[in-house]
Formats: C-alpha cells, structure tokens, sequence
C-alpha cells in the first residue's frame, strides 16, 4: 500500500494503514486525519445517486433533534437576526428552517441540491456543515472557502462524526458510507483552526465551532 498526501492538510507525513478489498485508507501523522485514496472515489452520479436515497424530512422531530446538537451552541453565540449560509443544505434544508425559526435569515447552497453560485460571493455572520465535510473531495480548499464566506467575527458549524480508534475503523458504520472519503478527529480540527487562526471549541461529541477573528 501506498500513502497519499493529505487532503487534508497538504501534508506528506502519511501512511497507509487499512485495505478493504480494493479500497486503501490513509491516516496523516500531522492533522490526524483518515482518508479514503482518491482513485476509489464515488463518480458525482454514482455519488447523487446514493445521496437521492437519503430521507431527510425538514418536519422529522427526529431528524431536528439530532441537528439540535449542533444549533443549540451555535444559537448561543448568535446575534438576533444573523445572517447565515447552510453550506452543503442537502434535498431536506431542515437546519436551515430551524435557525431560521429561531429569528436568523439564512440561504442555501449545496452542489447537487441547491447549485446557486451568487451564494457564494458574499460573507455570513454564520456558516453550518452538518453531515459535509466527510463528503469533501478537497477539504484544504473546502475549509479555505468556508473561511472566506465568513464575515471577522463569524462563526463556522461543523457536525460529522469524528474518529477515535483506528481499531474499530474498519467496521465503523461512518466508513461503510460509500460517500463518506475523510474523517476527522479532535486534533484535526484543532489544526485547521491552527492553520485558518480561527477560535475553536468543542462543545459536543462529533460537533466543532469556529469563530474567524
């Protein structure tokens, strides 16, 4: 097996650590981040295809109660009337609907779901990526995107769940996921609010917040 820099970090102090069949996981000795190789990644139809079967009711108590986790905290640290950007929103915008309920305006932008660029070219007093960034093929440039859509003083939510024992990686549930390419720790999160100067807490399991300076 063969290591692959990080997609992470950018990083070349990688090595690979996990074949499942074909498919070959890394982890980055610098940010802690786990990744799938690059060449066994879903094609985008193959990868829609797999997200069209996904039922993410916006009315779904369930489904509210487990976003909650990261709109409580985020709530927190809100002025009234924020304007923000669910980034990566999905068929089912029920984030959205819950901090807009709450008294914040926010617009949507996802790449299959809600493609509208224009969302993209102005800042937020707040940005959410719930159940995202696992999906990102290029997480440096993601997270260097997400950075720019914040005004100074914004605060980036990010919920995914995140690892902590490489010997229960191979038959954790989140890897199975076929869309699923990169997972995160604590620690790599810390190193992107390194890397980006960003405040970082951790108020929950598997739920980071980031203030831009």
């Amino acid at each position: 097996m063969t290591a692959i820099s990080c997609p992470v970090c950018k990083g070349s102090h990688t090595e690979a650590f996990l074949a499942d069949g074909p498919k070959i996981y890394n982890r980055c000795l610098d940010c802690g981040a786990r990744y799938l190789a690059p060449r066994f990644r879903l094609r985008a139809a193959a990868e829609r295809a797999h997200y069209d079967l996904h039922e993410n009711d916006v009315a779904d108590p369930g489904y509210r109660r487990f976003l909650s986790r990261l709109s409580w905290p985020l709530l927190e640290k809100l002025m009234p009337g924020s304007l923000g950007l669910d980034y990566g929103c999905g068929p089912g915008p029920a984030l959205a609907a819950m901090m807009e309920e709450a008294g914040h305006c926010v617009a949507l932008y996802d790449p299959f779901y809600a493609p509208d660029m224009s969302v993209l070219k102005r800042q937020y007093d707040f940005v959410t990526c719930t159940e995202v960034a696992e999906h990102f093929h290029d997480p440096f440039a993601e997270f260097a995107r997400l950075d720019g859509l914040l005004k100074p003083g914004g605060w980036l939510g990010i919920m995914t769940c995140f690892h902590t024992d490489d010997t229960r990686f191979e038959g954790w549930h989140y890897r199975k996921d076929p869309t699923h390419v990169v997972f995160y720790r604590e620690e790599t999160m810390r190193w992107l609010a390194n890397r980006f100067g960003w405040q970082c807490e951790i108020p929950a399991k598997d739920i980071a917040l980031m203030r831009k300076p």
